[in-house]
């Protein structure tokens, strides 16, 4: 079966198209485990990484995180999907009037702003400053940042509040390490690859003080002075909604297994995703299928396979 993906597979990563329900019972006795994780280093090999990857995915089907998703009406049905398959229990909830009996019981939060509006801002401000209170992780996925007067200045204040991670792609990290609207911008398409985003991704981590990836080709990870790329995945994700911003809840649910290891909880959710994606894409035959496929990889994916198939270098 491996050479079967190996052979249909690029080992290419996918760009972000959604604008965008599923809904888990939470438990608030759950307890997830601390685990010390090793710290990679310059020298850290795919196996290594790969290792860790799996352990932490492993952790996530054993304690169920449950993940609050405040998200576009788009991808609710994906991310939520994605979550219950790897393990995590997700959550869709987005009324102001339930964040404060609701979000003190999550294990992260994840913020996706594709169908912002000024209501749903308020939600979102409000379920973070929750989560910042308990010293909870949370996710931002900062959707066509650089598309409107609007959407972008929410996503500065949003930054400023102090995200674990930021999940976007190229474009819409570049503008935001500019500071400023995106002239060409296509929405949540990116205009750029992801290896164009390097320097702004480490900039942003830097004075953000948040782990920052970027999705493409290839995903960049960093958090400012590390950077890390995942070389997994397949083209056609790319022709599916939401796959970027499921890949974002799925960081959320790793994050919140880890949170003193963002940067490795970020990294090993983009492989286990990417991973997934090539295995589905043996039995596709375009992408509604493959969305299907994608779906019942991440909850069959056993250890020997992903690590047959995990490609995570340093850059």
């Amino acid at each position: 079966m491996l050479e079967r993906i190996r052979s249909r597979t690029m080992f290419t990563g996918y760009n972000k198209k959604c604008y965008s329900c599923n809904f888990s019972p939470f438990s608030s006795n759950l307890r997830l485990m601390e685990h010390k994780t090793p710290t990679p280093t310059t020298t850290t090999t795919s196996s290594e990484w790969g290792s860790q990857a799996w352990r932490q995915l492993s952790r996530v089907r054993s304690s169920s995180p449950l993940i609050q998703c405040i998200t576009n009406y788009v991808s609710m049905d994906l991310m939520a999907n994605v979550l219950l398959s790897s393990g995590a229990s997700p959550a869709m909830i987005h009324s102001l009037q339930e964040i404060p009996d609701f979000t003190p019981h999550v294990h992260a939060l994840c913020i996706n702003v594709g169908t912002l509006t000024p209501d749903w801002l308020s939600a979102i401000k409000a379920a973070v400053n929750t989560v910042n209170e308990m010293h909870k992780p949370w996710v931002l996925d900062p959707v066509a940042a650089g598309s409107s007067g609007f959407r972008f200045k929410a996503c500065l204040e949003l930054l400023a509040l102090g995200p674990t991670v930021v999940r976007g792609n190229a474009s819409e990290i570049i503008a935001l390490h500019n500071g400023a609207l995106d002239t060409n911008s296509r929405g949540a398409d990116s205009v750029h690859e992801s290896t164009d985003a390097v320097v702004a991704a480490k900039s942003l981590a830097q004075t953000s003080g948040s782990i920052v990836a970027v999705s493409g080709a290839v995903d960049i990870i960093t958090d400012g002075q590390r950077v890390f790329g995942v070389h997994n995945g397949v083209p056609m994700l790319q022709k599916i909604t939401a796959t970027g911003c499921s890949v974002t809840a799925l960081i959320a649910a790793f994050v919140a297994i880890d949170p003193s290891h963002p940067l490795e909880a970020t990294t090993s959710a983009l492989s286990i995703f990417g991973v997934a994606g090539e295995i589905g894409m043996i039995s596709a035959k375009g992408p509604g299928s493959l969305r299907m496929h994608l779906i019942d990889s991440l909850n069959t994916l056993d250890e020997h396979t992903f690590l047959q198939l995990v490609k995570i270098t340093n850059l």
